[in-house]
């Protein structure tokens, strides 16, 4: 199972992070080992102060394929997520400066927390799904930090997985996350992580 994963994928998070809008999605990959579920605790890692919270939604691929055409991807997912992106911002911004990869600052161990996954059915329409991510600070204080809606994307899902497909064979199980809106933020050992789509909790954890 593989993790491919959507960058600048909403304008206003392209904006808060003063980056360039891309012609074309702008794609990275995490390992397996980055995935987190069950909502197990993330652990914070020793190697970065600024770990950056970036929900998303994310499409489970039921089957495999390859220079898949647009007009066919709805047929290659039948269930949908969400999860964090973790994002070393520190580590990141000094790789970028380098004009280094990102892996070491988005694929780290539990780097990606993901919901159960649900049937695509349960929503009325995915073109306008919305999500939002709450935080809960040691003091119990509740703050919805990032909120979206898939009408807000640069690029549609099935576009994703088109334009995807023609890089990287996609197999069974694998999980595409699909970009986050703005308000991507610090977390703190203490917090308490609550990720929802269309007002319904999916995932929740803890920040140890």
């Amino acid at each position: 199972m593989k993790i491919i994963a959507i960058g600048r994928n909403y304008a206003e998070h392209i904006k808060e992070l003063n980056n360039e809008r891309p012609d074309e999605p702008v794609i990275f990959t995490k390992p397996d080992t980055a995935v987190s579920k069950n909502g197990e605790p993330f652990y914070y890692p020793d190697f970065s102060k600024d770990i950056h919270h970036e929900v998303e939604i994310l499409l489970k691929i039921n089957k495999m394929g390859k220079n898949i055409e647009e007009k066919f991807a709805h047929k290659y997912y039948d269930e949908i997520g969400i999860g964090i992106d973790f994002t070393a911002r520190d580590l990141q911004s000094k790789l970028k400066a380098k004009g280094l990869p990102w892996d070491l600052a988005k694929g780290f161990n539990g780097s990606a927390p993901v919901s159960e996954f649900v049937s695509k059915s349960k929503f009325a329409d995915l073109k306008n799904l919305n999500f939002n991510l709450d935080v809960t600070d040691a003091n119990g204080e509740t703050q919805t930090r990032q909120q979206g809606n898939t009408s807000l994307m640069l690029f549609s899902f099935d576009y994703i997985i088109s334009f995807v497909s023609k890089y990287f064979t996609l197999k069974t199980g694998d999980i595409i996350f699909t970009g986050t809106p703005a308000g991507v933020g610090p977390v703190k050992v203490g917090d308490k992580l609550s990720a929802f789509i269309e007002g319904e909790k999916m995932l929740e954890f803890e920040v140890k």
